[in-house]
């Protein structure tokens, strides 16, 4: 039985495939979609117990693709982590201010990523 249903927001191939490994080995299920706009409609459509959102993709960007899903009254409680490169000064409060929940750069370390994953999932 699946821990929780994870929408990951993420246009990187390489980085979608560690992170849906590294879930679905600590009982996860994860669904993919490649971009911003993709990942709003995933949101609404599918209802996942937590998003990990990419904050550089193209089509709609993480910064937008958060503002918009977290001012959609049907799912915007969905708890939503930045998983990002942009880790300059100023970039994890824009992240917060658009509507994160957590904030985590790249490279991550992937036992934190699952007991931040584990913790927003259970917190919901």
């Amino acid at each position: 039985m699946s821990k929780g249903r994870i929408l990951i927001v993420e246009d990187n191939m390489d980085t979608y495939e560690l992170v849906h490994f590294i879930l679905a080995k600590n009982g996860f299920e994860t669904f993919l979609a490649v971009n911003g706009w993709d990942g709003v409609m995933a949101a609404r459509k599918q209802k996942p117990d937590l998003i990990i959102m990419d904050m550089s993709m193209p089509e709609m960007d993480g910064w937008t693709a958060t503002s918009l899903i977290k001012k959609d009254e049907k799912i915007s409680a969905t708890p939503l982590i930045a998983l990002t490169a942009h880790a300059l000064p100023g970039d994890r409060q824009r992240a917060m201010k658009a509507g994160c929940d957590e904030y985590i750069t790249k490279p991550m370390d992937l036992d934190d990523l699952v007991e931040s994953v584990q913790y927003w999932v259970n917190k919901r």
